[in-house]
C-alpha cells in the first residue's frame, strides 16, 4: 500500500512540474524579444570616454555595448564613423546620442539594425534643421562657444565647467575642458534630411540646469519626436552626472524594442 501511495505521489509531483514548465515556457513566449546591444554616440567639444559609468552599468545587465568615436571634423565623417560602429554590432541596437550626438543619430539612425533611439540632452533635429538654426531659434544660456580661424567651434576653458560640466568633479571637468575635441563648422550647421526618429521609437532625457540647450528646446525637441521623456536636475552632461537614471532610460528603450521589429 505504502508503494502505491509513493506511485500516486510521484506521478502527482511529475505532473505538477510538467504544468509549471509550461507556464513557464507560455510566458516566454509571449514575453517581447528586447534588444541587447546599445551603441553610444558622444556630442561636440567631448569624445567616448564620457559614456564609462553609463557603458559599465549596461555590461554589468548584459549589454554588448560599443562607444562610437566620431572625429566632428564633418557630418559626413561622423555619420561613416556612427554607422560602422552600428554595422560592426551584428544585429539591432538601440543608438544613443548626447549633444551633437543627437544630430548624428537622428540620419544614422535610419540604418534598419537601429531599433530604437534615446536623446540625452540632445539635438532631435527635424528635416532641414542643424544644431546652429536650433540654438538660433532658442539660444542656450552660454556665450562660451567661440570659433577660430580654422572653422572649428570650441568652449572657451575658462567657462567650460559652469557652461558644460557644472554638475561633475572640477578635476573631471578640468580634465574635459583641456582636452576638448572641437566641433567642425560642417558638423555644426549640416541640416539633416530625413529624421529617424519619426520611424523609430524614441526616448528622451532633458537636463534642466543644461547651459549648452536650452532645456525648453529639449522639451520641445523631445515632444515633437513623440519621445518618452524624463527629466534630471543636471548640466549639459546628464549622463556622466547620472550615469544609473541614463542607464536605465537606455534599458527601457531596449526592453521596449523588440529585435524582429
Amino acid at each position: 500500500m505504502k508503494k502505491i501511495y509513493g506511485f500516486v505521489a510521484l506521478v502527482a509531483m511529475l505532473m505538477g512540474a510538467t504544468l509549471l514548465l509550461e507556464r513557464t515556457v507560455k510566458v516566454a513566449a509571449a514575453a517581447p524579444t528586447g534588444i541587447k546591444s546599445v551603441v553610444l554616440v558622444h556630442g561636440a567639444f567631448a569624445d567616448g570616454s564620457g559614456w564609462e559609468a553609463v557603458a559599465k552599468i549596461l555590461e554589468k545587465d548584459g549589454y554588448a555595448v560599443s562607444v562610437a568615436q566620431p572625429p566632428e571634423t564633418s557630418y559626413a565623417e561622423d555619420q561613416k564613423y556612427t554607422k560602422a560602429a552600428v554595422d560592426a554590432m551584428g544585429g539591432r541596437v538601440v543608438l544613443v546620442g548626447h549633444s551633437y550626438g543627437g544630430s548624428i543619430i537622428s540620419e544614422a539612425g535610419n540604418d534598419p539594425n537601429v531599433a530604437a533611439l534615446v536623446y540625452i540632452a540632445a539635438f532631435a533635429l527635424d528635416e532641414g534643421e542643424s544644431c546652429a538654426t536650433v540654438e538660433q531659434a532658442l539660444p542656450p544660456a552660454t556665450k562660451a562657444i567661440k570659433q577660430d580661424g580654422n572653422g572649428n567651434f570650441w568652449i572657451d576653458q575658462e567657462h567650460f565647467a559652469a557652461d558644460f560640466a557644472a554638475d561633475i568633479s572640477p578635476a573631471e571637468s578640468h580634465y574635459m575642458a583641456i582636452s576638448q575635441v572641437p566641433i567642425s563648422t560642417d558638423s555644426f550647421t549640416h541640416k539633416v534630411i530625413s529624421p529617424a526618429w519619426k520611424t523609430k521609437p524614441t526616448w528622451y532625457m532633458v537636463a534642466t540646469a543644461d547651459r549648452s540647450i536650452n532645456p525648453d528646446q529639449e522639451r520641445m525637441m523631445a515632444k515633437r519626436a513623440n519621445a518618452k521623456t524624463i527629466e534630471v536636475n543636471a548640466s549639459h552632461v546628464a549622463y556622466i552626472s547620472h550615469p544609473k537614471e541614463t542607464a536605465k532610460l537606455i534599458e527601457e528603450a531596449a526592453t521596449s524594442a523588440r529585435s524582429n521589429q
